[in-house]
């Protein structure tokens, strides 16, 4: 607790009292915690009937942003973290003409550096723990410490994970392992190895939990506690949980439609045939189901909403040992969301065991459009989409000793490209112009330095989106967005987030300026990443009847 709220009173002491914050004795330490598809109303504070009772306090003992976003994608989302960059200009996703890599394999440009790089010439320890999905090794990228869960197939075992880049040495029996329960551990091994060794110095400790990510796993105790809190469907989740957003005041939006006819992003027929009839891969009206479809439906919610429950009690534990060590309040603490909720269905890895318990080991299920539409209240469309529901996460942040405000909420647009700039601006730090004799380019982002204390409007020309076609703009209130292959919608989110009323045809031109913004940027990334693309990887050889990267 302490290290995220060190983090966030330096933002917010540096941005909003310049002299007087310069003046605290000691830099803020930074925790950044991010969760792997969790939707935008998976918190109880963001909405959710689930128990996240450690990150409803530091909501409410600190802010939380109402219109923060991801990139609606795991990998792209945390190199614009890491960077402050969108990921098409640092090779981390694919740009349309370019070839070679991008995607997952892109390789970032030796100027493109990691957030610890900038803080390490100014005394920072840097640990990481759990999920990486950034190109090359973990401790060359600036880290001192890492655990890098290279395991995403199973919750249960330790196994293909490294330990500081080499591979960790499983020895006897692993009853009791569970990745979200590991991670905390090695970030806790972290801050007390920091406290005996490196009191003196400040700390930036990234933590990325895999959950709530597919496959649905978790340990028995917990799913029991949500085991029949589903069984009235996601029609009235979606409606209670918007009921509560309204009244804590996040939005002024209508609720979402549901789309029954969007399914996943990707079609696995045969993973149907696996996991049996009570899989279902359209949002149908909760009524239309028949019993079996409903339990099965009801017990994957459950094991999500166990997931997301078991990673704020290790959260929990995390801030208690910032308690301990006396440094929660000077820890500047973010937490968010790599993408919105998924509606993948698959089987792979380890493949589903129907006869299994869910949620075990044997199993591997996945949340599903019905679900997922839930969770991403009052938003349209999942994880992979540019639509309010693929893009927007919580932003909790939380830092007694820098923010004043208690319990109050963020409503300007924006952007992990942010967060870099937020943090050097936090704590002081001016981000160098050249790397090792490269010039670095103009980055994007934003410091949100200045709303901590206020709420009030970072100034911005536009925010950007393009993932496997998926493509959208925000300038001030309008977004322009579009799903592959399909034409533009334009909305005002303003009063529109749910992405209801589309205005295309009665504000032409508006949506001509959007669109020619949208391609504007384009063609910066483009320009970008083009100086470098003889350094990517080829095209990668394509396989029958596999899955794509799914984060």
């Amino acid at each position: 607790m302490q290290p995220v709220k060190s983090v966030f009173i330096a933002t917010l002491f540096v941005a909003c009292w310049s002299a007087a914050t310069v003046g605290l004795a000691e830099k803020p330490n930074v925790i950044f915690i991010l969760a792997d598809d969790s939707g935008y109303s998976d918190l109880g504070c963001y909405g959710s009937e689930i128990a996240t009772p450690n990150l409803d306090r530091l909501a409410d003992n600190g802010l939380r942003f109402t219109q923060f976003y991801n990139t609606g994608r795991c990998w792209p989302t945390r190199a614009a973290m890491m960077t402050g960059y969108y990921p098409h200009m640092v090779h981390r996703d694919a740009l349309p003409g370019l070839g070679g890599g991008g995607g997952n394999r892109g390789i970032r440009q030796n100027w493109a550096r990691l957030l610890p790089d900038f803080l390490k010439p100014h005394g920072y320890r840097n640990y990481h723990s759990g999920k990486w999905h950034l190109d090359g090794k973990v401790l060359p990228a600036g880290f001192d410490r890492s655990l890098d869960m290279r395991n995403q197939g199973n919750f249960f075992t330790a196994k293909s994970n490294l330990i500081d880049d080499e591979p960790v040495k499983i020895t006897g029996d692993e009853a009791g392992y569970y990745a979200t329960t590991a991670t905390a551990d090695h970030a806790i091994a972290c801050l007390k190895e920091h406290a005996e060794k490196h009191a003196d110095k400040p700390f930036f400790q990234y933590v990325a939990f895999i959950a709530p990510h597919f496959p649905l796993q978790a340990p028995a105790e917990d799913i029991q506690r949500y085991a029949d809190n589903y069984l009235g469907g996601w029609d009235k989740m979606r409606e209670q949980r918007f009921a509560k957003q309204k009244k804590i005041g996040l939005h002024s939006t209508t609720l979402s439609q549901l789309e029954t006819e969007v399914g996943p992003p990707y079609d696995f027929p045969d993973a149907f045939k696996i996991l049996g009839p009570g899989e279902i891969n359209r949002p149908l009206p909760w009524n239309d189901l028949g019993p079996e479809q409903k339990r099965f439906q009801a017990t994957k919610m459950a094991i999500h909403a166990a997931m997301v429950d078991r990673m704020d009690h290790e959260i929990g534990r995390i801030l208690e040992q910032l308690r301990t060590m006396g440094v929660l309040d000077n820890t500047l603490i973010f937490f968010a969301s790599d993408n919105g909720a998924s509606a993948e269905i698959m089987v792979r890895n380890g493949g589903h065991d129907p006869t299994a318990a869910p949620g075990s080991s044997a199993s591997y299920l996945c949340l599903g459009p019905g679900f997922s539409s839930a969770c991403n209240t009052p938003f349209r469309r999942h994880k992979t989409w540019v639509h309010e529901g693929g893009i927007s996460t919580p932003l909790v942040v939380h830092w007694p000793a820098g923010i004043s405000a208690r319990g109050e909420l963020r409503h300007t647009p924006s952007h992990m490209i942010d967060i870099v700039p937020t943090i050097l601006d936090v704590i002081g730090v001016e981000k160098p112009t050249t790397w090792e004799g490269e010039q670095i380019p103009p980055p994007p982002g934003k410091s949100l330095a200045s709303a901590f204390e206020k709420d009030v409007t970072i100034e911005r020309e536009f925010l950007w989106w393009f993932h496997e076609g998926n493509r959208a703009i925000r300038v001030g209130d309008m977004k322009l967005v579009a799903a592959k292959n399909e034409p533009w919608e334009l909305y005002d989110l303003k009063t529109d987030r749910a992405e209801s009323t589309n205005l295309i045809s009665s504000q032409p031109e508006t949506a001509k300026m959007l669109e020619d913004l949208w391609n504007r940027q384009l063609k910066r990334a483009s320009d970008v990443a083009a100086q470098t693309m003889s350094e990517q990887p080829g095209p990668r050889q394509k396989k029958k009847k596999t899955n794509p990267d799914s984060k």
